[in-house]
């Protein structure tokens, strides 16, 4: 597939990056050209995507590459087509030129996650230009709106699209086999089948309006302070998944034979061992010499699975009687089986690609569209395989300054997940 998919693979990544689908979050966000490009570009390939528009401007593209066993469950490959936001004074180029410079290209999206939006379009373009077909249905959805609540994007489309997933058993996203290169120059590749939930919070303190000059032992702003610290000072209980649990057992075998010594690569797994709650927002008063009646924050909440009921127990001991809290976002975790024919495909094209590899279960730490697919049944998985050089600090690049992809990146990616889903 070597030729045609590289150029293309790197024309498409250039070219998405290109277009600003900035999510400001609120509402405040656009898809639809970068939509409209992908569909074409589907369309070419003798596909019949589906632009969905949820609001103005708020679209998604959803097509499917029929099989060659209609018997067999279908697959869904998802991407998103939004970014978080960038400051191009921060910048050491345009994070919407799609610039390339020595082998690398830069820009928002090129990690998060229009990279991996032009492997999936390249690849189902060069199965058309060779006229192959898989075994099952490959659905493709590029949606809107992951990076803020997902409502107009996977939420949409599972609320009111169900029947384009139809037979899909399983899902395919983001953030996963990537290249780590551990401490001993192991090449290890996290391949997700576990998320942590979302619990986005508010908090409201209630307290007794005054004369700022005067005494008030009922200061809503102290009390939201003292529960904001807290909540930020709170050590969380290790509480080890599955996933995770294999995920350490993995690591030592390739690094260093003791769970007890990761090294750098204890990254892989140091966010995914406890629920996490860090406060983000606050906001109260609207003058300096009057106390408010009330004081509101917001926290940034992750739950592992099978742990919801400990968070909420937690935040409500942490919160106290006089701050009340509820759910601003709340998403479930995510944990798929591990001894699935799926991982094996994922696992083998991984080894093809780098021999040496050592092939890592995931949990993580954040969230992605596999939560809101996953409402129709499906084991969601992250596979947006790279084979990344020593010294990229991937990590770095998600909704980073200078966000940037070698080229030699995009074209591995393409081949392995070729490789991936020609035997799926």
């Amino acid at each position: 597939m070597k030729g045609h998919s590289v150029t293309e693979v790197v024309q498409f990544a250039t070219e998405l990056i290109r277009i600003d689908t900035t999510n400001r979050g609120g509402g405040d966000a656009a898809e639809r050209p970068a939509a409209e490009y992908v569909a074409g570009l589907l369309a070419e390939a003798g596909l019949a995507p589906a632009v969905l528009e949820s609001a103005p401007g708020r679209a998604n593209v959803v097509a499917r590459v029929s099989g060659t066993d209609p018997s067999a469950p279908a697959l869904l490959l998802h991407g998103h087509l939004d970014v978080v936001p960038a400051d191009a004074a921060d910048w050491s180029v345009q994070p919407f030129g799609g610039e390339i410079r020595d082998g690398v290209l830069w820009g928002r999206g090129a990690v998060d996650m229009k990279n991996a939006d032009a492997v999936i379009l390249a690849v189902v373009r060069a199965w058309a230009r060779a006229g192959w077909r898989p075994r099952r249905d490959i659905v493709l959805a590029f949606t809107a709106d992951e990076e803020d609540t997902a409502a107009d994007g996977a939420g949409y489309l599972v609320e009111q699209h169900a029947d384009l997933f139809e037979g899909c058993t399983e899902a395919v996203g983001e953030s996963g086999a990537f290249t780590f290169h551990a401490d001993g120059g192991q090449r290890l590749y996290p391949v997700a089948s576990a998320e942590r939930g979302t619990a986005w919070l508010k908090l409201t303190a209630h307290g007794r309006a005054g004369h700022g000059a005067k005494p008030n032992a009922e200061n809503a702003v102290t009390r939201l302070a003292a529960a904001v610290t807290r909540i930020g000072e709170y050590e969380w209980p290790v509480r080890l998944i599955p996933t995770v649990r294999a995920a350490i057992d993995a690591i030592a075998e390739a690094v260093s034979g003791s769970a007890d010594d990761l090294g750098s690569a204890g990254a892989l797994v140091k966010g995914a061992m406890r629920n996490s709650a860090n406060p983000t927002m606050l906001s109260a008063g609207y003058k300096v010499n009057v106390i408010p009646g009330t004081a509101v924050a917001y926290v940034d909440g992750r739950v592992l699975p099978g742990y919801a009921d400990e968070f909420t127990a937690t935040m409500d001991d942490l919160c106290g009687p006089d701050v009340s809290w509820e759910y601003a976002l709340s998403e479930r975790p995510l944990e798929a089986p591990l001894d699935a024919p799926i991982v094996d495909a994922m696992k083998a094209a991984l080894l093809a690609a780098d021999p040496e590899a050592h092939v890592v279960p995931y949990c993580m730490t954040g969230g992605t569209d596999g939560k809101q697919f996953g409402q129709l049944g499906m084991a969601c998985y992250g596979f947006t395989p790279l084979v990344l050089p020593a010294g990229y600090d991937y990590y770095a690049m998600f909704h980073g300054v200078d966000e940037r992809i070698p080229l030699s990146a995009l074209d591995s990616g393409v081949e392995i997940m070729d490789s991936f889903l020609r035997s799926a």
